[in-house]
C-alpha cells in the first residue's frame, strides 16, 4: 500500500493542477504571486510540465499579471513567461499569442531595475527562437534602442541586444545599417566582457559579417585588437566560446578571402573543431556544422582535415551518435564535404566501411538525417573508380534511394535525386537495377513538379541515366518521358531547367543514326522546340547545350543535316541574323566551340549535300564570320575554325 500511494502521489506531481490555474486568476495579489512562483519553479527545464501547463491554458493567465502594479508580480510573471519560451517553440508561440510581447518590451523602461532585468531576460529567451518577431533595424528609434542595449552595463540588456541581432539581421542592407550605426564597435567592446557577453558578441559579429565583405573588412580595420581578440578567444577555457570564436574567424575567411590565409590559422581551426566534436553536449553538436562551413568547397582545407585523421574521428562519431539526429546530420554533412573533391577521402571512407552506416541513415526517422545521408552518398559516388567497382550498384542502396523519391519532405527528395543522378551514370547495371525498382517512372513524375528545383534535379538525373545508354534504354526513357513532355521541358520558364532538358536530348541523340531519330518523333516537335529556344536563349549554357544537340543531329544522314540547316537558316528572312552568327560572336568560348562543331558536322566533304550547304552558310554570312575567328583567343575554338575552313576549301570554287 505505501508503494502504491507513492506512485499515485508522484503521478499527481507530474500533472499541471487546474487548481493552480484558478489561483493564477485570483484577485488576491499574494495568492497570485505564490501561484506564479509555483508555475515558474515547476516548468524550469521541464518540457513535459511546460506542455502540460500550455494545454491547461496557463500562459494567458501568467501574461495577464504583466498588467499588475506590484513589482514582484511583474518579475515573477516575466520570469515564468521566459521559462515557457526557453528552448521551447510551442512556449514561444503561446507567449506571443497571449499578447505578452509588447508588455515585456514596456518593462524595459520600468523604474525598478529588477523588473527591467526580468523583462530583458524573458525577451532574450523569446529572441532565441525563430518564431520571435523580426526586429526592424531600419527604424531610427529601434536602432537607438539597440545601441542603448549594447551600451548597457546590465548583462541581460547586452544579451538581449545580441539575441535581437542574431535573430533578425538577415540582409545586406541590415548588416550595413548596423555597421554604419556603430554596432560593430559596441560588439568589439563586449569581447572583453563576461562569458555571456563574449559569446553573444561573437555570434552577433558572425551574423553581421556573413557573406558581407564590406562588414568583414570594416571589422578587421575597426580596431587593431578586434581580430586578434577573436583569435585569442579560440584558446578560451570554455568550449562554447572557442566554438563561436572559430565560427567568427571562418565567416571572416569565407567572406573576405584576403584575410586569415596563414596556414597556421587554418590548421589550428581544423584541429580545434575536431577536438570540439568530442564535446558531449550542444557544443559537440554544433561543431560539425561549423566544421562543414570551414571546409566546404575548400580543397586545401579538406586536405588538411584528411591529414589530421578527420575521417577516423568522424567514423567514430557515426558509430557513437547515430541516435542523436542533429549531431548525426552534422557528421554526415562534414563527411560529404570531405569526400566532395578528394579521391583519397573517398577511398578512406570506403575502407572504414562507413558506407553501410550512411546507407542505414537513408531510412532514419529524421528527415534532416535522411537528406544528409543522400548528400553524403552523392559526394562519395563522385568517383569513376568507385562507380566502376560497383560499390553503389546493389539494391541495398538503390532501393532506399528510390523510395526517398516518395518522401513527404521536399528537401529529402531533392537530396535523393542528387545521389541518384551520380549512381546512374554510365554503368548499365545501375540503370537496370534503378529502372526495375520504379526509379525511371518516379523521375518522370518529378520532372512535372511545380517546384522548379525538383524539375531541375529530376531532369539532371534523367540526363545522367541517358548518358552512354544503349538504344533499348533510351527507348524506354523516351517512352516513359514522352516527346510532348520533353518538348515542354525544353521550353520551361526556368532557364536552368531548359539547360538540363537540352542536355538530356543531347545524350539521347548521341550515337548511332537510330539515336538521332529520337529528335524527329511526333512531327519533329523536339527539334522545333530546340530551334525556338535557341532563337531566344537567355543564357549561354542554353546555347551550348542546344548547339551540341544540333551538332549530334548533324552527324546523321542527309535528311538530318538538312533539318539542322533549316533551324540554322530559316526560310523566311526577317532581317535578323541567324542565332548561330550571334553564338559565333559570343564572349563565351564554349558556346563558340559548340556552334563550330555543328558547322563541321554539316560540311564533311564526303557528305553528298555538303557543297550546297556551304553555299547557304556563305550566303547567310556564317562562313565570313568563321573566317574572322582564325586567331580566336581560345585554342579549342581556333582548332575547330581551322577544321571548318579546311572543309569549306574542299568545294568547287576553291574559296571560302
Amino acid at each position: 500500500m505505501p508503494a502504491s500511494a507513492s506512485v499515485s502521489s508522484s503521478s499527481s506531481h507530474h500533472r499541471a493542477s487546474p487548481d493552480l490555474l484558478v489561483r493564477l486568476g485570483s484577485t488576491d495579489p499574494e495568492v497570485k504571486l505564490r501561484a506564479l512562483r509555483e508555475v515558474k519553479n515547476q516548468i524550469i527545464g521541464n518540457r513535459t510540465k511546460k506542455l502540460s501547463f500550455l494545454k491547461l491554458g496557463a500562459v494567458p493567465a501568467v501574461a495577464a499579471a504583466l498588467d499588475a502594479a506590484q513589482s514582484e508580480l511583474l518579475i515573477q510573471s516575466a520570469a515564468a513567461l521566459g521559462s515557457f519560451a526557453c528552448g521551447f517553440d510551442a512556449g514561444v508561440r503561446a507567449v506571443l499569442d497571449a499578447g505578452a510581447f509588447p508588455n515585456l518590451i514596456s518593462l524595459l523602461s520600468y523604474p525598478d531595475d529588477k523588473v527591467v532585468d526580468a523583462g530583458a531576460r524573458s525577451l532574450r529567451m523569446i529572441y532565441q527562437s525563430k518564431l520571435a518577431p523580426k526586429y526592424d533595424f531600419l527604424q531610427v528609434e529601434n536602432m537607438e534602442f539597440l545601441l542603448s542595449l549594447l551600451s548597457s552595463e546590465n548583462e541581460p540588456f547586452t544579451g538581449l541586444g545580441a539575441s535581437i541581432i542574431i535573430h533578425s539581421c538577415q540582409t545586406d542592407i541590415e548588416q550595413n545599417t548596423l555597421c554604419h550605426a556603430g554596432v560593430l564597435k559596441k560588439l568589439i567592446n563586449l569581447l572583453e566582457g563576461s562569458l555571456s557577453q563574449r559569446d553573444g558578441s561573437l555570434e552577433s559579429l558572425a551574423t553581421i559579417m556573413k557573406d558581407n565583405p564590406e562588414a568583414a573588412s570594416k571589422f578587421v580595420s575597426e580596431s587593431g585588437r578586434a581580430l586578434s581578440s577573436v583569435i585569442d578567444l579560440t584558446k578560451d577555457r570554455y568550449p562554447r566560446t572557442r566554438l563561436l570564436a572559430s565560427m567568427c574567424l571562418i565567416v571572416i575567411r569565407n567572406t573576405s578571402p584576403c584575410h586569415l590565409q596563414d596556414i597556421g590559422i587554418k590548421t589550428k581551426l581544423v584541429y580545434l573543431l575536431l577536438e570540439l566534436l568530442d564535446d558531449p553536449g550542444q557544443v559537440g553538436e554544433e561543431a560539425s556544422f561549423v566544421f562543414s562551413s570551414l571546409i566546404t568547397q575548400k580543397e586545401d582545407l579538406q586536405k588538411l582535415a584528411f591529414k589530421a585523421n578527420a575521417l577516423d574521428k568522424l567514423h567514430n562519431q557515426l558509430l557513437n551518435y547515430s541516435s542523436h539526429p542533429r549531431r548525426f546530420q552534422g557528421i554526415l554533412l562534414v563527411l560529404a564535404d570531405l569526400c566532395s573533391n578528394l579521391e583519397s577521402c573517398r577511398s578512406k571512407f570506403l575502407s572504414l566501411k562507413a558506407l553501410k552506416l550512411v546507407t542505414n541513415a537513408l531510412t532514419n526517422d529524421n528527415a534532416d538525417v535522411r537528406a544528409a545521408a543522400c548528400i553524403c552518398l552523392r559526394s562519395v559516388s563522385r568517383s569513376i573508380k568507385n562507380l566502376s567497382a560497383g560499390h553503389f550498384t546493389n539494391e541495398v542502396i538503390v532501393i532506399p534511394l528510390v523510395r526517398l523519391l516518395h518522401d513527404p519532405c521536399t528537401s529529402v527528395q531533392v537530396a535523393a535525386l542528387g545521389a541518384i543522378g551520380n549512381i546512374v551514370v554510365d554503368f548499365t547495371t545501375h540503370k537496370s537495377t534503378f529502372v526495375k525498382c520504379g526509379g525511371l517512372k518516379l523521375l518522370v513524375q518529378l520532372s512535372k513538379s511545380m517546384d522548379p528545383t525538383m524539375r531541375l534535379k529530376a531532369l539532371w538525373a534523367l540526363k545522367n541515366l541517358t548518358f552512354l545508354a544503349d538504344n533499348t534504354c533510351k527507348e524506354g526513357i523516351l517512352l516513359e518521358l514522352t516527346t510532348p513532355l520533353l518538348s515542354s521541358l525544353i521550353c520551361d520558364p526556368e532557364a536552368s531547367v531548359q539547360v538540363q532538358a537540352l542536355a538530356l536530348v543531347r545524350n539521347l541523340v548521341d550515337g548511332c543514326i537510330n539515336s538521332v531519330e529520337y529528335a524527329f518523333a511526333e512531327n519533329d516537335i523536339i527539334l522545333d522546340a530546340i530551334g525556338r529556344q535557341l532563337q531566344s536563349a537567355s543564357k549561354a549554357e542554353i546555347g551550348i547545350q542546344g548547339m551540341y544537340v544540333l551538332g549530334n543531329i548533324a552527324s546523321g544522314n542527309e535528311f538530318h543535316k538538312d533539318a539542322v540547316m533549316h533551324q540554322l537558316i530559316p526560310q523566311v528572312n526577317d532581317g535578323d541574323c541567324s542565332f548561330i552568327v550571334k553564338f559565333l560572336r559570343s564572349n563565351d568560348s564554349q558556346l563558340r566551340t559548340a556552334a563550330i562543331w555543328a558547322i563541321i558536322n554539316l560540311t564533311f566533304p564526303s557528305s553528298p549535300g555538303a557543297s550546297s550547304r556551304v553555299i547557304k552558310l556563305r550566303n547567310a554570312g556564317i562562313v565570313s564570320q568563321i573566317k574572322t575567328m582564325v586567331n580566336d583567343p581560345s585554342v579549342d575554338v581556333k582548332l575547330r575554325v581551322r577544321t571548318a575552313l579546311g572543309q569549306f576549301m574542299a568545294f568547287s570554287d576553291g574559296s571560302a
